[in-house]
């Protein structure tokens, strides 16, 4: 096929620059990845080679216009692959991301390049916070080892690289494999009569001729639990989900003991102090501790919490109990019933009267659906988004509906990048895994699940840097998720929720009682909520600090029992062979990033209530004083400026009921 037709050879001509999907062919990505590391590396020689001293113009900031060509098939690829994947799209997967790797370690080990950018002197602010990063991060990736180490890194990095794709798709594949499929509707008595025809749908979906088919979830708990009265069923999907990835048993232990490799290469004790060395946490230390003051008080409300539910039961409860007795629970000590509550959560309920008016409330932003603009997939919607003035600010796409292509989980992805440097404004796309049904009804988990992805979407919208590196959400893995958990807190703000939790029929508010009880059930079963969360932590923790070897189901079980989390009928929220945010999506050694995050979090809401909670002026100061800065300044200052002060734990203990 001839280049001139391939789309990624040119920036786009669309609005924002969206990437015209509608062009895009599998057959393009290989020609463009080739031609785009080809580009790059060019661009490369020719700033190490520069005779002229270097500058910042000519080093850093030219290193900040190279790989554009890269950069733009990158980001459709690896959208795609985690989106919209096909079989292609996997064997290109597995051919391009070592090459990759091996492209990232030809740039970070040039030793003219470095020696430039060592070079390089600014008196600007935000320039020497720029050649700062670009030092940090070509020592961190082996600039000053000698040829024999840095020949073993680029051996490590390229097989590290293959495996986690491997991972990935081994995980997709076993998650669509166990899926379960239910042949007598009976069996689903507890689940409302849409969700069983969504499950019906579902399996005509994935061509069977008949029957109900529950797809699972990323996390170790599955929804239907909460509601589906045959245990013997809740069982069988419980045991589906925590069987998967067993094919990724030796694939983790092998890149376990690779990223401990490296790491002691770079210089760091284990991968762990290698991760936290350029996060806000600092070091493990501080983690550690953070831990060790959560575990106890959680384990405790944990276990009283299954006392509770064992009397109700009158025995012991099992990991695939928990839910649906809570639910019993719930509803006797708030009247709370989840089935009573999904009517009141339509989808485009939730989307335009919740999470965009809640927008429109804080930040004076307006949302126009784009039917003319396509997205990269049928389901995908296209908004663009208008600053209270009318001036344009960028596109939201919202990809809501699970399917057999997606992985699991929920996430945000940018299409294009803000920086004034480049002249663009920022494309980005909130991927969800809810199951399409007509209606659409959400459980609350995911009402709040899309005012939090959202939260990173507004992290993408409103940056205003100048440079590409520090757009948006290119921050610390551990302050990362701190703006999308604020977020959050809108989904049962007074005002909000009274606009979009609508009888998807009638129109009819949800009643005030029954907007009370579940706003006073929300601290109810923290223990269990705590516990979950923290044991995949300390996996995670104890895999990236302590593994030097031997069995994965045995290590696991043995991180927990050392840990004091081993609770029998509170599995981690992900086991290890199903754990994708540390073997394959950027978080090892950092998945304790949410609960540190959730300490800016906790404390930034009380910001918001002593000061007036939904309130224009309050939204421009935490979009102008942090959300903007991206990674344009070091996140913690950037906390400091907008709270006033460092941050403090208390509200977090006390959200949690940890006090």
């Amino acid at each position: 096929m001839s280049q001139t037709v391939n789309p990624f050879l040119s920036p786009s001509s669309l609005p924002y620059q969206l990437p015209p999907f509608q062009e895009i062919r599998e057959e393009h990505y290989v020609p463009a990845f080739e031609q785009g590391m080809a580009e790059h590396l060019a661009e490369i020689a020719a700033i190490a080679d520069d005779p002229e001293p270097p500058t910042f113009e000519n080093t850093i900031e030219a290193l900040e216009r190279s790989g554009r060509l890269l950069d733009r098939v990158s980001t459709v690829f690896f959208n795609q692959a985690s989106s919209d994947t096909t079989p292609g799209v996997q064997e290109i997967q597995k051919d391009i991301t070592p090459k990759l790797s091996k492209h990232a370690d030809a740039i970070h080990l040039n030793p003219r390049l470095f020696a430039r950018i060592r070079a390089v002197q600014t008196a600007d602010d935000e320039q020497q916070w720029l050649l700062d990063r670009y030092l940090t991060d070509f020592t961190r990736a082996g600039a000053i080892l000698g040829e024999d180490e840095q020949a073993r890194l680029r051996e490590l990095n390229e097989e590290l690289s293959t495996l986690a794709t491997t991972f990935q798709q081994n995980l997709l594949a076993d998650t669509n494999a166990r899926a379960v499929l239910v042949e007598d509707a009976a069996e689903l008595d507890g689940l409302s009569p849409d969700a069983v025809q969504g499950l019906q749908e579902t399996a005509k979906e994935r061509g069977l001729d008949a029957g109900y088919l529950i797809t699972l979830v990323l996390p170790t708990g599955q929804p239907a639990l909460a509601e589906l009265t045959h245990r013997a069923l809740r069982e069988r999907i419980h045991k589906a989900s925590t069987g998967r990835g067993a094919e990724n048993a030796e694939l983790i232990t092998r890149i376990a003991r690779l990223r401990e490799e490296r790491a002691r290469l770079l210089g760091y004790a284990n991968h762990a102090e290698y991760v936290l060395a350029d996060q806000t946490a600092g070091t493990t230390q501080a983690v550690s501790e953070m831990l060790d003051r959560l575990v106890p008080p959680a384990v405790a409300n944990a276990r009283k919490e299954q006392s509770d539910l064992e009397e109700l039961a009158g025995h012991a409860i099992q990991p695939w109990d928990w839910s649906f007795y809570t639910e019993k629970v719930r509803k006797a000590r708030y009247d709370i019933d989840s089935a009573r509550m999904r009517p009141y959560f339509e989808l485009n309920s939730v989307l335009e009267r919740g999470v965009f008016y809640a927008a429109q409330r804080l930040y004076g932003l307006t949302f126009r659906e784009r039917e003319d603009l396509q997205g990269y997939h049928s389901d995908v919607r296209v908004f663009e988004v208008f600053n209270e003035d009318g001036s344009p600010l960028g596109l939201f796409l919202g990809d809501f509906f699970a399917r057999a292509s997606k992985r699991g989980g929920a996430w945000m992805n940018s299409l294009v990048k803000q920086s004034a440097l480049d002249g663009t404004r920022p494309v980005v796309v909130n991927n969800l895994n809810i199951v399409k049904g007509e209606p659409t009804l959400l459980t609350f988990d995911e009402v709040n699940t899309m005012f939090h992805e959202f939260g990173h979407a507004l992290h993408g919208l409103f940056s205003d840097v100048r440079f590409p590196r520090f757009s948006g959400t290119a921050v610390p893995r551990d302050f990362v998720e701190y703006p999308s958990q604020v977020n959050e807190m809108w989904a049962t703000d007074p005002e909000i929720l009274a606009n979009y939790a609508r009888h998807y029929e009638t129109g009819e508010p949800m009643p005030r009682e029954l907007v009370d009880r579940m706003l006073e059930s929300q601290k109810f079963n923290q223990g269990f909520a705590t516990v979950e969360y923290l044991a995949a932590t300390l996996l995670d923790w104890a895999w990236h600090t302590t593994y030097t070897g031997g069995d994965a189901e045995e290590f696991e079980a043995e991180a927990l029992r050392t840990a004091g989390v081993d609770l029998p009928a509170v599995p981690p929220r992900y086991r290890s062979t199903y754990f994708a945010h540390i073997w394959s999506s950027g978080y090892s050694a950092g998945y304790y990033s949410y609960i540190w995050s959730e300490v800016l979090d906790a404390d930034t809401v009380e910001w918001f209530k002593e000061n007036g909670g939904l309130l224009r002026e309050n939204g421009d100061r935490f979009r102008q004083r942090l959300l903007s800065k991206g990674g344009s300044v070091e996140a913690l200052t950037a906390f400091r400026d907008f709270r006033g002060r460092d941050p403090q734990i208390e509200p977090l203990l006390a959200r949690r009921g940890l006090l």
